[in-house]
């Protein structure tokens, strides 16, 4: 059976690659260091099993500490110059080219809708061909393989193309690019050690919550709240489902559990929307792009209100319309 061992082998040779090829890499003055902080997350990736909780959380520690000798900026690690196609070379492929250079960016979703719909069913002597608690992460890793086998025969970049690409793209984002898994691991340990019920115990006592429209008010934007500190509403939202929604406005005032939690969720992302914690999306179009750090939040920030306040009127007319 393909579990997420599989993905998780696939990513750890990625960035093993990455910092082998950093190595090598003279141009980078922090090369090194660069190589120190991929191979010990490509280690994360290969051997975390292995390694035991204690392990990883001391392997974690080092690339702390690799990462911030270099300072808390992004180029902190150093940036190096990998060796891919020319841009005279890149503007001849993109003319050639045209809408077909999107089929490889386009394949990864769908074969990841078609994996997760499909995969699932599929049985090979008598097991599941893929875990099925996982179809989706696993789908994922095999639209990446799809994608690539897709792009090589029509791009025909040299064979370390794709590998010195995801360099430059690790060197532009820097140790940034951990944030959404760091976060969201973050947040599963603050539901385990109850900060969900001292979350709730502080609002019971300083929020007037005696109406259904005041609980959801308090979910909607402690969502928004909660995901703005954290960075990731998958980390928020068992924190504050466990304070507000489960005990408040689904228990006390009986909403609709599927409501709560399909809403509460996208208020989360409101929140998402607002916070340089989000570095997936708000750090990493910036430090691409060369724009300056706040532009993305602040383009998003309108709609982030706007659709906060309709996320919370949704919730009050749909959760309790019984």
């Amino acid at each position: 059976m393909i579990g997420l061992s599989a993905v998780y082998a696939l990513a750890g040779l990625m960035f093993a690659a990455i910092a082998l090829l950093s190595a090598a890499d003279r141009t980078n003055a922090r090369r090194w260091r660069n190589t120190a902080f991929w191979g010990l997350f490509a280690v994360s990736f290969l051997g975390g099993d292995a390694l035991g909780d204690l392990g990883n959380g001391v392997l974690v520690l080092v690339m702390v500490a690799v990462a911030g000798l270099g300072g808390l900026g992004q180029s902190g690690l150093g940036k190096g110059s990998p060796v891919t196609t020319t841009l005279p070379e890149r503007e001849a492929s993109a003319a050639r080219l045209g809408d077909r250079l999107f089929l490889p960016a386009l394949a990864i979703p769908v074969v990841t809708l078609m994996g997760t719909l499909t995969l699932k069913g599929v049985m090979l002597h008598g097991q599941p061909l893929v875990d099925p608690k996982q179809v989706t992460q696993i789908s994922l890793g095999l639209g990446v393989l799809v994608a690539l086998a897709l792009a090589l025969p029509m791009l025909r970049p040299p064979p370390l193309a794709p590998l010195q690409e995801a360099r430059r793209l690790a060197d532009t984002v820097g140790w940034a690019m951990l944030l959404p898994q760091t976060l969201a691991a973050l947040g599963a340990v603050f539901a385990l050690t109850g900060v969900g019920k001292v979350v709730g115990d502080l609002a019971a006592t300083y929020l007037p919550l005696g109406t259904p429209f005041a609980a959801v008010c308090a979910y909607t934007f402690g969502m928004a709240a909660f995901t703005m500190v954290m960075g990731n509403a998958f980390a928020a939202f068992p924190v504050m489902t466990a304070a507000i929604g489960l005990p408040l406005v689904v228990q006390r005032f009986g909403g609709d559990p599927t409501v709560m939690g399909a809403i509460g969720m996208l208020s989360g992302f409101c929140g998402t929307l607002l916070t340089p914690m989000a570095a997936n999306f708000n750090i990493v179009p910036t430090a691409l792009l060369d724009l300056d750090r706040n532009a993305v939040i602040r383009a998003q920030a309108p709609t982030a209100v706007i659709l906060l306040i309709v996320n919370t009127g949704l919730m009050y007319v749909f959760a309790f319309h019984h």
